[in-house]
This record gives structure tokens, sequence and C-alpha cells, in this order.
């Protein structure tokens, strides 16, 4: 008897990791239905409780990532799963932060975390992921005037790249089962410093890329006055803090303990999109 195939609802379906989880989920013969307040499948606005419903409509597992840009959001998530329960969703994979569980108090990922864990209606996943490679090939970590500007004070962090991500996401949703009640940090396979990850976007590009290492609330005061509200300066300051004060992201494993292969190297991430930074070029 042929069986309809399982749907996951994909929050962030046009972001970074739900696009390329939603492609490798279509793969492996689970139907993914992306949400995004637009560009999606079906329209989703966290702001928006009217929409909730139609995207979770025979969904029986969930991908979940927050509301962007912002550090309160645990009763927003909160009423989502009880609408989630209700619908009939039995699994969700939590897109988290590497060590989520220091977070500052004012920002609400650790309560989204412990709030899943209560839950008895469904099983879940954690995924705690580093410093994601992409910021640097996008407009998080432009290369301008042949500059990369963050702070650092010289820490290392082990990047990871968006498809590794996506693939682990891939298996715990496929097997939901398997991966209950886990917790995997995602980072890549090198703890590097900015510096090092200039020298290899310069190799791979052909054009001279330096690291500017800036003072923390310099580059935390930019990003405000380009436009990030005034509350996201403590996860601003979080994220970086770890780097500076040497506790940033280490190899950990998980991504080959859950996907049966090596975490990519942010050589190979450079090489596969060395375009973004020779177009910056012209």
């Amino acid at each position: 008897m042929n069986k309809e195939a399982p749907t996951a609802l994909v929050l962030g379906g046009t972001g970074r990791t739900g696009s390329l989880l939603a492609g490798a989920l279509a793969r492996r013969g689970i139907t993914p239905r992306t949400a995004s307040r637009r560009g999606a499948d079906v329209r989703f606005d966290w702001d928006d409780p009217a929409t909730h419903p139609d995207a979770l409509a025979g969904v029986d597992r969930l991908y979940l990532v927050t509301p962007v840009m912002r550090i309160r959001y645990a009763s927003q998530v909160a009423a989502f799963f009880d609408l989630a329960e209700t619908a009939g969703v039995r699994h969700v994979t939590f897109l988290s932060t590497y060590n989520a569980d220091q977070a500052p108090r004012e920002i609400d990922i650790a309560a989204v975390e412990a709030d899943l864990a209560s839950r008895r209606a469904m099983t879940y996943s954690v995924l705690r992921p580093a410093w994601v490679m992409q910021n640097f090939a996008d407009d998080h970590l432009p290369v301008i005037d042949s500059l990369i500007t963050a702070p650092s004070n010289g820490g290392r962090e082990a990047f990871v790249d968006a498809q590794d991500i996506a693939a682990v996401a891939a298996e715990t949703l496929m097997h939901p089962k398997t991966h209950a009640g886990a917790t995997y940090s995602l980072a890549g396979p090198q703890a590097l410093t900015f510096r090092d990850t200039a020298d290899t976007i310069a190799s791979v590009s052909g054009r001279p890329v330096f690291y500017n290492d800036i003072d923390q609330e310099a580059w935390i005061s930019g990003a405000l006055a380009a436009g990030v509200p005034a509350d996201y300066a403590v996860m601003l300051r979080w994220l970086t803090d770890a780097i500076i004060t040497g506790d940033g992201a280490t190899p950990t494993g998980d991504i080959e303990k859950v996907t049966g292969r090596p975490a990519t190297t942010f050589r190979e991430f450079a090489e596969r999109n060395a375009r973004a930074w020779a177009l910056e070029a012209s």
C-alpha cells in the first residue's frame, strides 16, 4: 500500500539553511513546505498568527528558525509550539546557536531549548552551529576596500558551512526517533582566525584581501548605525565576546557523526564560492 510522503514545514525556507534543507528533504522522499514572509511555498510571519495554521496544516515535522534580529521571542515560539502540537507535529529540529546554554538571559535562545525539552507530545533535536561560513560571501562580513572587518583580538572560530548544517538537519527530520533529544554542536574541522579566512579568500579569488581587527564596541556601533535594532547589540556582543575571549567554537565532529562525512573546510567553501569575491573587484 502506498503511503503519502511525510511533510516537513521549513521555517526560514528561503534562507541560507532552509533553502538547502528543502532540497535535501525533497531528494530523500519528504515533502518540504517552505515558509517565509515572501517567496516561499506558504506565507509565514511570526508577527501575524493568522499565517500559522495554514503553514502547519498536514505537517508532522518542523524545522524551527526563530524570528531574526530579535532577542525576545520565547512567548511567540511557545504559542506556535502549542498550535503545532494540536496540528499534529511530532518532531521539531531547532536551529539554535553555539553554546546557547551560555547565552545572556536577555536572549531567549536557551528558553526555547528548555521549552522544547519540556514538551511530551513532540520529540526534538537541537542544532547549535558556529559562525556560518556564508557570512563571508554575503553582506554580513563583506570584503570592502580589500578588508574584512570584525572584532576578534586574534581569537579563533571553527566556522561551519550552511550546507553541513542543512545536511544534519535533514538527517534529524528523516529519522526523528534516532535523533530524539539530541543536541549537536555544529562546527567546521578547523579553528581559524579571521586573518586565516582573509588569506584563504585572497588565495582562491586572486585579489588582495586583508583582515581589520576592529574595536568591538566600534563594530557594534557601526552595525546599529546601519539599521540593526538597538537591543540586538547584546547578541552581537555575546557572539564576538566568545571569539575575543578565546572561547570561540572548536571542532566537534558532530557533523561527521550524524552525516557520515567530514565537515567542509573553509578552503573548500571558499573555492566553491570564489566568484562571490571576484565580482566585488569590478
